[in-house]
């Protein structure tokens, strides 16, 4: 059986290096989130150092909010014009509506938190003058 080169790693090798479960890799690439990965002869598949970058990344626009449907679109235009020329510009349409989304749940926690505070004020009021 063939081995990895230097600079590849096995599914499991970027597991570990990633902090996703092999799983979740298999599906970015089911979903075309991955570039088509290198298989060995056997048919086990070796991922890059690009494959690293591109996960991590993958991770990084998770954590701002990004769908995988909106990663999908993201690379699906990367895949139409082959430069981040068109990816860019739509990618900060993209936060800028997290953003917004993110600004308002904000908003709305911020009332809550008051709410709850004046609330609170009124049951101990309450409780006082029950004693």
């Amino acid at each position: 059986m063939a081995t990895a080169a230097p600079g590849t790693y096995r599914i499991g090798e970027l597991s570990a290096k990633v902090g996703l479960t092999e799983r979740t890799i298999r599906y970015y690439e089911e979903r075309g989130l991955l570039e088509s990965v290198k298989r060995l002869d056997g048919g086990q598949r070796v991922y890059t150092d690009d494959d690293v970058r591109r996960l991590k990344f993958i991770q990084k626009l998770k954590v701002l909010g990004l769908t995988l449907a909106e990663m999908q679109e993201l690379e699906t235009l990367y895949g139409r014009h082959r430069t981040n020329a068109k990816v860019l510009p739509r990618l900060v349409e993209l936060l800028d509506a997290h953003l917004t989304t993110v600004s308002e749940r904000l908003a709305e926690l911020t009332a809550l938190r008051d709410e709850i505070r004046s609330y609170r004020t009124h049951v101990m009021r309450r409780l006082a003058e029950s004693k």
